[in-house]
């Protein structure tokens, strides 16, 4: 399979903004052995200003867009050291794709993208795709990296979109608060119901949260992607979930 992981800063790192180390390799290890089963991967990795504002001190998202692109800029660097030698320990090869909301308005620069893409696909390498917050406020348009995971696995063809977060999947209510919320393990149809469900504050070093999940899903599952939300905590479960299984919430695509 083709399959677009996207991975979020709660998993990559801890409340403070610092790399996670033994979850980050261990990711980097199942992922390393799912590439082996002969899987092509494309890694869509949030964590660049979480990394970055930890790294100086700063361990809450902050409003002020110099000091978030100031934080990207830092922690690019190490985001891309750190994955570049995790899986170099397993003999795969990494790329950086950053990108602007121009990728996806202006066709050239979709060509573009695309055919870097799958001519690293084809080369057997791992692209990391990250938006290019230290020179562009996109994000801070696009808006959140799980609509990027969506683009880019409708760019690649993926046959299913995997988005590692915080929780185990989509809820009937919060489970932080509501011992009784019980996880929905598929999602044939997203309604407004479900909408209504997934509420809108993401970490307070990342962006996003649960609405922007779904709305990444409603793109993915229109142009015939799977997509699978998940708990990064414990990366092994991308073994059962590539494998059908696994505690998750499986959004089928529509055929």
């Amino acid at each position: 399979m083709r399959i677009v992981i996207k991975v979020g800063t709660s998993t990559l790192a801890h409340s403070t903004g610092l790399l996670n180390i033994k979850r980050v390799e261990e990711m980097c290890k199942v992922i390393s052995d799912l590439k082996n089963a002969g899987h092509e991967i494309v890694l869509v990795s949030s964590g660049a200003i979480g990394m970055g504002l930890g790294k100086v001190g700063i361990t809450r998202r902050t409003d002020d867009i110099s000091t978030l692109q100031a934080g990207a800029a830092i922690g690019q660097c190490e985001l891309m050291y750190v994955y570049d030698k995790l899986f170099g320990e397993y003999n795969h090869t990494v790329a950086q794709i950053l990108m602007t909301g121009a990728f996806v308005a202006i066709d050239d620069y979709g060509k573009n993208l695309n055919n870097t893409l799958f001519r690293l696909l084809e080369l057997g390498v791992i692209p990391i795709v990250n938006e290019n917050d230290t020179v562009t406020t996109d994000e801070i348009v696009i808006g959140d990296n799980d609509t990027l995971g969506a683009i880019i696995a409708e760019r690649v063809g993926a046959d299913m979109l995997i988005i590692l977060s915080d929780i185990d999947g989509l809820y009937t209510s919060n489970p932080a608060v509501d011992p009784d919320a019980v996880r929905l393990e598929i999602i044939e149809e997203i309604t407004d119901e479900i909408e209504a469900l997934a509420g809108d504050k993401g970490s307070h070093l990342g962006t996003g949260g649960m609405i922007t999940k779904i709305k990444a899903a409603r793109m993915a599952t229109e142009n015939g992607i799977d997509m699978v939300i998940a708990n990064g905590k414990n990366p092994e479960v991308l073994y059962d979930i590539v494998e059908g299984g696994g505690i998750c919430t499986r959004f089928p695509a529509k055929k």
